[in-house]
């Protein structure tokens, strides 16, 4: 079975599918990020795939097609060189509608070859509904195959042999639910390929970043729109379920529902690429789902906005490399996590400095959600990392509770905002103070207030207090806690994201957007050299087309987690943003507490980018 590193994407908004080195796919969910798979073998050998063998392969070598999620893979042997060029088609480019994406529901894949003579075999094995043996009668035949040049019906698909020689092409197409179907005509496919094409480089010709780092910040944007569901705006955070955290391990997650924060700190970064209509999808979003009902939003939704996503575990599935169980859905989905106010209300903020203005919807929908934080900031919940133990007092969740009513304020002062101003300054200037006094008698932000155990314990969350304005980076509250995280909880100079009890079994890696976190906070202090090393040795740690994912082990760097991981993408944007400013003597001046992603928001406005 490959590893999490050896997966390429391709997707056309609605849903992706995983391309494994030797161009067999191995994941893909028809049609919805959390529909049920049909080809699944990333989780079992068994599970489902697509694949394409040349006899006797020596070598195979891919990369992306520049500036799209369209990819080629070179299959070589003795005889000659067979390329696999895989896509989900899509209508071209709309700039009347910039966010949205019609979408084919289909993979097409052209055989090409290169070189010599080549013999191309291709096996698709469809098994619908998870490869559950008995499956839903609906997604039976739902998922269909065709090509340019015969293909065999076989008990579980489809089978084919083809012989080419250099210059001859084949076309495959797999159909899902809502795909057009019919015969493939092979210039109706070459046209559906270059119209991808197109979409893809006409959507990224929108980026506003020009400098160090570009062809980074260019493929993770490209990720990024790769997971947003086009129909709604959700965005997921990640496209995969249960790649482990350790190998062998129980810590596996269905990660293809809609964090509220995540998504929102996957808008920020990509407002501040220059994207605003992809904000301004997450915002209708995010009011139709949890409209009349901010008091009680929850921490993720599915992609249409459903609430409920019952865990259950696939037991019929061995999963990646063993690591059971397999799980879809998401128990922490019920889960109280109250930094998701802070987060939602940061991005309010930053949509308006960047020169947004707020529906009358918009307002209300924020305003109450204010008061939400104002009354439970106080409340111990589960925290950004969802701990599956009693609720704690968390930094994190204070803090961004403090984040929704210190932007509160600057929103109502902007004409942005109505609300209980009074209350509103009140709670903030608590909060504020609960957190100044941690502080003082721990000498640096430990994991949560209320126990000796709790503040005792570092949690790499805390490095997001300079980051959100609290204080400056340089104050010596801020250093010490980026002392006490390095120390406590680095592995081969990389970050763990915390050590104390969260109620589970298992171990997991280091978890790359906290080592980002990282580059950001030695960024603004000045440390600009330690930060650079610290992005290099991260950047070095993405697979050999770009894309991260959520965690990785620390000594041999390979990866763990789902994939392509949002979270991970957007830390990367963020500092090679802030690093690629520092350079250039654009940073904020030293002792002053300032919002990190406002400063880099703040230099595009100021160069006519956003």
């Amino acid at each position: 079975m490959a590893r999490i590193s050896d997966y390429a994407i391709i997707g056309d908004c609605h849903t992706v599918a995983l391309v494994a080195r030797d161009a067999s796919i191995e994941w893909w969910c028809p049609q919805r990020f959390d529909t049920p798979s049909v080809f699944g073998r990333i989780l079992d050998p068994d599970a489902g795939h697509c694949t394409i063998r040349v006899d006797h392969q020596l070598s195979s070598r891919r990369e992306y097609v520049q500036d799209t999620n369209v990819l080629t893979t070179i299959l070589s042997n003795a005889d000659g060189d067979l390329e696999v060029t895989d896509c989900m088609p899509v209508a071209a480019f709309d700039p009347m509608r910039p966010a949205a994406v019609d979408a084919g529901h289909c993979i097409l894949r052209r055989l090409r070859c290169l070189s010599g003579d080549v013999e191309a075999t291709v096996d698709i094995s469809i098994k619908p509904d998870y490869a559950r043996p008995d499956p839903d009668p609906s997604l039976v035949g739902a998922v269909t195959a065709s090509a340019s040049l015969p293909l065999t019906t076989t008990d579980s698909g489809y089978r084919a042999t083809w012989a080419l020689s250099a210059g001859e092409s084949v076309w495959l197409r797999i159909d899902g639910p809502g795909a057009p179907g019919g015969d493939v005509e092979p210039q109706d496919a070459a046209n559906a390929l270059l119209t991808t094409i197109g979409f893809w480089r006409e959507w990224l010709s929108g980026c506003s970043y020009r400098g160090a780092y570009e062809d980074c910040i260019r493929r993770s944007a490209l990720a990024l729109k790769a997971l947003i569901y086009s129909p709604t705006g959700a965005v997921v955070a990640a496209p995969t379920t249960s790649l482990p955290e350790a190998i062998g391990g129980t810590r596996n997650w269905d990660y293809r529902y809609t964090w509220i924060r995540d998504a929102t700190v996957t808008l920020i970064s990509l407002f501040i690429l220059g994207y605003t209509a992809e904000a301004d999808a997450f915002k209708s979003w995010l009011e139709r789902t949890a409209a009349g009902t901010p008091g009680r939003l929850q921490i993720m939704y599915g992609v249409g906005g459903e609430p409920d996503l019952p865990e259950i575990e696939l037991r019929h599935l061995r999963g990646h490399r063993g690591s059971t169980p397999v799980r879809i859905g998401n128990g922490a989905a019920k889960q109280s996590q109250n930094d998701s106010y802070g987060q939602v209300i940061e991005a309010a903020w930053l949509y308006v400095r960047g020169g947004g203005s707020l529906s009358v919807a918009n307002r209300k929908f924020l305003s109450n959600l204010v008061d939400v934080a104002a009354k439970r900031w106080r409340e111990p919940d589960h925290g950004i990392w969802e701990v599956r133990a009693e609720p704690r007092l968390f930094v994190h969740s204070t803090l961004h509770c403090w984040v929704a009513l210190d932007r509160a304020l600057d929103l109502v002062d902007a004409g942005q905002l109505e609300g209980d101003v009074d209350i509103w300054r009140a709670e903030r200037d608590a909060s504020r103070a609960h957190l100044e006094d941690l502080a003082k008698r721990c000498g640096w932000f430990p994991q949560a207030a209320g126990s000796a155990t709790f503040e005792q314990a570092a949690d790499a969350a805390a490095l997001l207090v300079p980051a959100l304005g609290f204080l400056p980076a340089d104050d010596p509250a801020v250093k010490a806690t980026v002392e006490r995280v390095r120390a406590e909880l680095s592995e081969h100079g990389l970050l763990l994201r915390y050590k104390a009890d969260d109620g589970l079994a298992g171990e997991e890696g280091v978890f790359l957007l906290c080592s980002f976190w990282l580059v950001d906070v030695l960024t603004h202090q000045g440390r600009l050299h330690e930060a650079e090393e610290l992005l290099e040795r991260l950047i070095g740690l993405s697979n050999d087309v770009g894309l991260f994912a959520e965690e990785t082990e620390a000594s041999t760097g390979e990866a763990l987690g789902n994939f392509p991981q949002a979270f991970t993408h957007m830390g990367l944007i963020a500092s090679c943003a802030h690093v690629t400013a520092a350079r250039e003597g654009r940073l904020p001046e030293p002792g002053t507490a300032h919002d990190f992603a406002a400063s880099a928001l703040d230099r595009l406005v100021a160069e006519g980018r956003a």
